[in-house]
């Protein structure tokens, strides 16, 4: 189904023509996919449909200046696209309306993402890249949106890295940049901010970036007068039309969606602009109809006026396509007739082997079932209960899997006395389908194909040299840019001036500012770029200047970075390093320690919190060895602190998802992470000044969590456990309970109610007294430990208030 489409010019016209031909075949059956695909949902063999539909001649277009190389990323109207250059088949696309969570079936998502999200497969199966530049590329869609934009942006810089930087081992990403990043957007999508600040961005920085705006004029149901200035984003956007002669801004090209050859000529158009300047390009595609409505959820009759519909019929790019083939020769009306039957009978039938193969699994299971279910209930006196679960689960002539494993279970709540040999059967066979249904639908949040939690100490001199925490930093990076060609760093304020707390000093001067490099202010796309970079073989560090500022890229961080390898089921990575820095500071806006929200909201990414520079430095060894993101949340208060320098930079690791004792006690288990150690370090002295002696243990690693449960084999000596946390009651300190009560069992070994200590509910007040009133002080952690001592034993511990 692949297309190949030249132009006119370079071939012959029998050449043309039938590449003309084989387009239109392409167009038809990603048509007939639609309209068949809405059947489907609305007979309720499909949960939800959203098609591309009206939008196949400006895709096929595109697909023609696609080259080896390029990547995708767009949204969930791009089938006609993804079918032009081979990635999809009729049956691909019905899998994916199944959700058939076989990956050979639904390479997409394996079930995991409703159909019309589309990827490529970019990694092989022990997690090694694939020669990106021997196939085609999509990075993997995700539904909010312009959801897609911000990483459009990294995708496209890539290749401006890969084009002025030395020192890369491109062979498998590159071809000396020359690669573009395409993006395609519905109009009324651009009103959101993701596409406003990755337009700017593009712009300031120009890369090679196309983006085409699909236009029909609607955003499901509202019109564009109420989503565009002026209705259309061409004009809005003149003032990024680039001077003449000069890259300063964008090439904007404004086109008819359903003129075959003034699309394709715009596209060869800004392909080679992109390719050879380095510009990027907008395409507004104007006049383009939805024929279907915007998805399955409803009509479009509801909201369009008759004379809109009749203006659709007769302006439908599939329509305008093959009056244009008849009028000029290419064929006749019999033998477009002729295409169209052929091309339905193929739809049909692709959609029927997809189909089969989505539901024979499922049968198989239900058969293997009822066998077992039958032994059961000629050997029990179960059958009263068991005879309806088996007459309503044999009539269910085209099961889902909840449908057949709801059945066994049931039957283990009828049959809890009985010990033969087939109910051990039914437990294994649950069992083993839990297991399966646990790979299909649970698997791959994390990459883990390598060990995460090996440590490296840092060497020290016999007398080492005591520095300011932030040269710890600064010289640990250096010595990752000298040694690691493919890393970078960007950010606000971190290229001349070295960030803010001097963690870069120098560094943009020593290694050129494609790799130490400002950014403007607008996080969002400074998490795209990382994503986008690191999807094409690069190891970023995006920096976000304070933890505070996260909540900005939060969206992009918690629907894209985090679900990636999820929503792909291993096929992609983007091992993305997230740099910020926050907790004590003082201030509403820069004390960030909200990780109760993120903690929540990025399963997918790990979370460090290093207490020290040091630790952090350890951090990032490990991470660049590994391919899954993270976020590494440096102390913001400890960067004119002291600590010794490490010989052994860039090599010594902080292991992941290990906590550490920081000083062992008998009384009382404290577990904290960040800056609040360093309180409860120094009122652990106080405490052992009146005889309590307390076990301090640094979390470090929130996401993943005291992996070897080393937290719980504390509580086991001091029998009480106290979480002390800056972040609000219910935060981060929650989440560290639930993991140590529930999935560590460390209930079992109290003798005291498990408490914490966190902050106010309220953000942290200004200045130094705000910060005393709002945050866990000296004091309230003094008397939060007194107190539960007081519970134990007041006869030494007297009440103090």
């Amino acid at each position: 189904m692949q297309s190949e489409t030249e132009t006119k010019e370079s071939i012959s016209y029998e050449d043309f023509k039938t590449q003309v031909l084989e387009d239109y075949k392409v167009a038809v059956t990603s048509r007939e996919c639609s309209l068949l695909g809405r059947r489907e949902v609305l007979t309720g063999k499909a949960k939800f449909g959203i098609f591309g539909d009206g939008k196949e001649l400006p895709q096929l277009a595109m697909a023609k200046s696609f080259k080896n190389g390029d990547f995708r990323s767009g949204y969930y109207r791009d089938q006609t696209f993804m079918m032009a250059i081979g990635n999809l088949s009729i049956e691909n696309f019905f899998a994916g309306l199944y959700a058939d969570t076989d990956i050979e079936n639904e390479p997409m998502s394996a079930g995991r993402q409703m159909g019309g999200h589309f990827i490529s497969h970019n990694i092989n199966e022990d997690g090694s890249w694939k020669n990106l530049m021997e196939q085609k590329n999509s990075s993997a869609d995700i539904s909010p949106t312009a959801g897609q934009m911000p990483r459009l942006l990294g995708l496209a810089q890539a290749s401006k890295i890969y084009r002025h930087v030395d020192g890369l081992d491109a062979e498998k990403f590159s071809d000396n940049g020359n690669e573009i990043a395409w993006g395609t957007i519905g109009n009324a999508s651009t009103s959101e901010g993701h596409f406003w600040e990755t337009i700017n961005a593009a712009g300031v920085l120009q890369v090679p970036m196309i983006l085409s705006v699909w236009d029909d004029e609607y955003g499901i149901s509202v019109h564009a007068k109420h989503q565009t200035t002026k209705e259309s984003i061409s004009e809005v956007l003149k003032g990024f039309q680039r001077d003449e002669g000069q890259n300063n801004g964008y090439e904007i090209i404004v086109v008819k969606g359903w003129d075959y050859v003034e699309l394709v000529e715009a596209y060869n158009r800004a392909q080679k602009i992109a390719r050879e300047e380095h510009c990027p390009v907008l395409i507004h595609v104007i006049e383009l109809t939805q024929p279907q409505g915007h998805s399955t959820s409803g009509s479009h009759e509801r909201y369009k006026s008759d004379k809109r519909l009749t203006w659709e019929k007769q302006f439908d790019c599939n329509v305008k396509f093959r009056e244009w083939i008849i009028e000029n020769g290419f064929s006749t009306i019999e033998e477009m007739n002729k295409f169209d039957k052929d091309i339905k009978r193929q739809v049909r039938e692709g959609k029927k082997r997809a189909w089969n193969a989505y539901i024979t699994p499922n049968k198989q299971k239900q058969k293997e079932l009822l066998q077992i279910l039958s032994s059961i209930t000629k050997n029990t006196d179960a059958g009263e209960q068991l005879t309806p679960l088996i007459k309503k689960l044999k009539s269910t002539k085209e099961p889902l899997k909840k449908d057949v494993l709801s059945v066994a279970r049931k039957t283990l709540r009828y049959i809890t006395n009985y010990k033969g040999e087939d109910k051990t059967e039914l437990i294994q066979w649950i069992n083993d389908f839990n297991e399966q249904s646990f790979d299909e639908y649970s698997s791959h949040l994390y990459s883990t194909n390598k060990p995460i939690d090996q440590e490296i100490l840092p060497v020290y001199a016999d007398e080492p040299k005591m520095v300011d925490a932030r040269i710890v930093i600064r010289d640990n990076f250096d010595k990752i840019f000298e040694t690691r060609p493919e890393t970078m760093i960007f950010g606000e304020d971190a290229g001349e001036i070295g960030d803010v707390n001097q963690g870069l000093e120098g560094l943009q001067k020593k290694y050129g500012a494609y790799r130490v490099a400002d950014t403007g202010i607008r996080e969002t796309t400074i998490l795209g770029q990382g994503i986008g970079l690191s999807l094409r073989g690069l190891r970023p560090i995006a920096e976000i200047q304070y933890l505070d500022y996260v909540m900005y890229a939060l969206q992009t961080i918690s629907d894209d970075l985090s679900t990636l390898h999820y929503r792909t089921k291993g096929k992609q990575k983007n091992p993305l390093i997230v740099r910020t820095r926050g907790h004590r500071l003082e201030g509403i806006w820069h004390s960030g320690s909200q990780l109760g929200g993120i903690l929540n909201l990025i399963r997918g990414v790990f979370v460090l919190v290093p207490r020290n520079m040091t630790k952090a430095a350890g951090f990032y060894n490990n991470l660049l060895d590994l391919d899954n993101p993270a976020l590494v949340i440096e102390c913001l208060n400890g960067y004119r602190l002291k600590e010794r320098l490490p010989e052994n930079l860039a090599a010594f690791k902080t292991p992941i998802g290990k906590v550490e004792t920081l000083r062992e006690g008998k009384d009382i288990t404290l577990v904290s992470y960040g800056s609040t150690l360093r309180v409860i370090e120094q009122t652990a002295e106080e405490l052992a000044e009146i005889g309590i002696d307390v076990e301090i243990i640094d979390v470090q690693s929130l996401l993943p969590f005291d992996t070897a449960h080393d937290i719980v084999e504390s509580v086991k000596k001091t029998n009480r456990l106290l979480v002390i946390d800056e972040d609000v009651p219910g935060g981060a300190s929650s989440y560290i309970l639930q993991k140590v009560l529930e999935n560590q069992n460390a209930w079992r070994y109290l003798d005291s109610k498990p408490q914490t200590l966190t902050a106010k509910e309220h953000r942290p007040a200004y200045g130094s007294d705000g910060d005393y009133f709002s945050k866990p002080s000296h004091e309230d952690v003094f008397e939060k430990i007194y107190a539960i001592m007081h519970e134990s034993n007041p006869d030494k511990f007297p009440k103090l208030m």
